[in-house]
Parts: structure tokens; C-alpha cells; sequence
């Protein structure tokens, strides 16, 4: 039971000291994972990897104060951020509710207004889930990559990742409402890259998979939502995460050069089980819930309705993640590895189209929002 994001920031400001938890309340707020890697403590202080020490410098430029860049003083109606997207979730829920023996067939406007709401909130839900698995990652890379270079630059992502967990937090707590638990899916991916005892594959799961995932997500939100301080909010945070991608290209193309061939299968089989898996994942079953139905009675009707109106509401986003995450695992060497074996498993899948796609190693700073808004008010 995660309720972050429910009261949060109660007590900031007002002098009073709430009470200690109590035990039941610690167990239901806090997961212990226990890590399987060693630690590494370097005595070589070289900065010999030119590539890291200019997106290391990058990253100390383009940092961002979320409590004065963004204005949270912005009024957010729920109704309206979700009329002004064009949803296709929502817009096959609506066929949905025409088809006979649906549970939804009752419902007015208001309720699938309500519902957009709820979809909106679980999405930023996960966002808020994601990124505080990113900063455990990244603080758990610095903790184990065995480069200097690498360490440093970390370390910014680990405060970025903090800073992103934080507007997304304060974006729900102050703007939406209750947040949604973590996802099942999202949650196991997280906890066995926190778990596993090899470094790199924190970088290949965070920095590979799943901040492409985030890169995609974002921006099909940012192209869809009119609200402007989510607008800046997404903006500021995918030219931090641009960045995040590029680290783990940079460092693991390095890496992954020397490792054997029955080690590169490892690697090559756990981006099979991460990325064709990662296409089947449920929506958040308590929007249902909380809809007063059940995720069992209404997915039927939902695959229906999308068959027969010819709509994958996650297209666009499922192309936005593998145009990004082919061409980055190419640039690793992983496609044609052991004769082509992710190459083959992908190209089944109908993956390879995105192969010449431009790579985060390369584009990363084409993201950053930051460092253009910057300029703009200098011009100014």
C-alpha cells in the first residue's frame, strides 16, 4: 500500500513536530531491497573519458531549481487538463461503453471525464514511482561503476532523479489529488535492477530501457497536455533525462567492447525479457476501482472497442521507446552480437525499422529545454 504523494509536505512550515510512525505505518511507507553488489572505491582520480567529462560538465550547467523555475502557484482544473487532451484511451473507452453488456454503458460525460482524470493521475503516478527508482539506481551506480568519470556524473544524475521525484510528488499532491500504488510491472523491473550484482546491469535496465520508456512517456504527454506549468515541468525534466540516456551509451558501448561473448548473451537475453515483455503491460487495475467496476469486467470490451475502431491507444508511445531504445542498444553492440541474436528476436517483433533512428548518445542535447530557455531570457 504506497499512499505517497497523500498529504504530502504536511507540517512544512508550521512548527509543529508530527509524532513518530508507528511500526505498521513503516512497514506499509517502506520497502526494503537488499543489493547484491559490491561497492567500489577508487583510488584513480584520471579524468581520461572526454566523452563523461563533457556531459559531466553539461549536467552541472543545466541544473534546474524546481522551486523557482517552475511556478506552482499555476491553478490546474483536473476537467479541463484532461478535455484539452486528445486521449485515445479515453476516446476507446467511450466505444467501450457503446457495446452491448458493457459496465460502462450507463455513464455520462461526467463520468468519463472522471475517468480521464484518474488515467492522468495513475500515468504521473508512475512517473512519481519511476523516477525515485531511478535516483536509487543511479546513487547505487555511483556506488558501484568502477570509472571516476562515471561516478561523477552519477552523482548529477542521482540529484536529478531526487528533483523529479519531487515535482511529480508535489505536481500530484497539490494539483490531482491521491496517488495511485506502483505498478506491479514497474516495480519488479526496479527492484531486480536494485537487487542484481552486476554494475552494468543497472545501467543497461535504467539507463537503457527504462529511461527510454521515459523519454517516450513524457513526450507523448508533452504533445498531448496544454497545462503550462506540466508543460515546463515535462520540458525540464526530459532534457535531464536525454542526458541519463547518453551516460549509459557512452559508458557501456566502453564496456560492453570487452566482454565475452557468453556474457554479452546475458546481456542480450535480459533486453528480450525487458523490452518484448514491457509491450503486454496492464493499465493501473485501480483506475477501475475507482471508477466503482473492476479491471476484469471492463478490459473485454476495451480490446473490443480498440479492434473495432482500429486504435492502440499505446502506439504512439510504444514507437516513441523503440525509436529510441533500438538504436541506442546498436550503438552498445548488443543487435549483432552471437550471431545476431537480439537482432533476430527484435526483427521478428518488427523493431528494426527504428535501427538508423538517431541514438541519445548522439541527440541528447537537441533535449535541453533548460539551456534554451536560458538563452531566450538573455535575449530578453
Amino acid at each position: 500500500d504506497m499512499t505517497i504523494g497523500s498529504g504530502s509536505g504536511s507540517g512544512a512550515g508550521s512548527g509543529v513536530t508530527p509524532p513518530p510512525p508507528s511500526q505498521g505505518e513503516m512497514d506499509e511507507a517502506i520497502h526494503i531491497i537488499h543489493d547484491n553488489a559490491d561497492r567500489a572505491f577508487l583510488w584513480d582520480y584520471e579524468r581520461n573519458r572526454t566523452q563523461l567529462v563533457t556531459l559531466y560538465n553539461k549536467a552541472m550547467g543545466s541544473q534546474w531549481n524546481s522551486v523557482t523555475d517552475l511556478d506552482w502557484a499555476t491553478d490546474v482544473d483536473p476537467e479541463r487538463l484532461v478535455a484539452e487532451q486528445d486521449s485515445p484511451m479515453l476516446a476507446v473507452a467511450r466505444v467501450a461503453g457503446g457495446l452491448p453488456g458493457s459496465p460502462l454503458a450507463t455513464w455520462s460525460d461526467r463520468e468519463y471525464t472522471r475517468l480521464g482524470i484518474e488515467f492522468f493521475t495513475a500515468s504521473l503516478s508512475q512517473f512519481m514511482h519511476g523516477e525515485q527508482g531511478a535516483m536509487m539506481t543511479a546513487a547505487k551506480i555511483v556506488e558501484t561503476v568502477p570509472w571516476i568519470d562515471a561516478k561523477y556524473y552519477a552523482s548529477t544524475q542521482t540529484m536529478d532523479e531526487a528533483r523529479h521525484t519531487e515535482v511529480f510528488a508535489k505536481y500530484l499532491s497539490t494539483k490531482l489529488g491521491e496517488a495511485y500504488p506502483m505498478s506491479p510491472f514497474l516495480k519488479e523491473q526496479i527492484w531486480s535492477l536494485l537487487e542484481d550484482s552486476r554494475w552494468d546491469i543497472a545501467y543497461l535496465g535504467m539507463q537503457i530501457v527504462i529511461e527510454s520508456l521515459a523519454l517516450a512517456a513524457f513526450g507523448d504527454m508533452l504533445r498531448r497536455t496544454q497545462e503550462p506549468l506540466l508543460k515546463k515541468l515535462l520540458r525540464y525534466v526530459m532534457s535531464d533525462e536525454a542526458r541519463h540516456v547518453a551516460f549509459g551509451v557512452l559508458t557501456l558501448s566502453e564496456f560492453y567492447a570487452d566482454l565475452s561473448q557468453a556474457e554479452l548473451k546475458e546481456r542480450q537475453e535480459f533486453m528480450v525479457d525487458a523490452t518484448l515483455n514491457s509491450r503486454s503491460r496492464a493499465t493501473t487495475p485501480e483506475v477501475w476501482e475507482r471508477m466503482g467496476t473492476t479491471e476484469a469486467a471492463v478490459v473485454p470490451f476495451i480490446v473490443q472497442a480498440a479492434a473495432e475502431s482500429k486504435v492502440n491507444p499505446a502506439r504512439g508511445f510504444q514507437r516513441g521507446f523503440f525509436a529510441k531504445l533500438v538504436p541506442n542498444t546498436r550503438k552498445l553492440g548488443l543487435l549483432d552480437a552471437n550471431g545476431g541474436y537480439l537482432r533476430e528476436r527484435w526483427g521478428a517483433a518488427g523493431l528494426l525499422e527504428f535501427e538508423f533512428a538517431d541514438d541519445t548518445g548522439s541527440d541528447y542535447e537537441a533535449y535541453d529545454a533548460v539551456a534554451a530557455d536560458r538563452m531566450a531570457s538573455a535575449a530578453d
